[in-house]
């Protein structure tokens, strides 16, 4: 992935991390839908997000899929199967 495409993901993820603590608004899977595509996974659409924490959501995807999108200690957001 190209450096443009990491600064978008990372900032969609963090402007998505904000609302952890509150209802999830469709934004927030959008963006995490976003994210999920500029990593080059499959997923479709983003249909739930559970929050774990600051910059840590667990997103599901209408295709099943599941993903881990969390910002690691080098400040690059990762998405890791789950």
């Amino acid at each position: 992935m190209n450096a443009l495409a990491k600064t978008a993901a990372a900032g969609l993820l963090l402007a998505s991390s904000g609302f952890a603590a509150a209802q999830e608004p469709p934004s927030v899977a959008k963006d995490l839908t976003t994210v999920i595509t500029l990593l080059g996974l499959p997923c479709g659409e983003v249909v739930k997000v559970e929050p774990k924490g600051e910059n840590d959501n667990v997103a599901t995807c209408k295709d099943g899929h599941r993903y881990r999108v969390y910002v690691n200690a080098d400040g690059r957001v990762v998405a890791e199967k789950g």
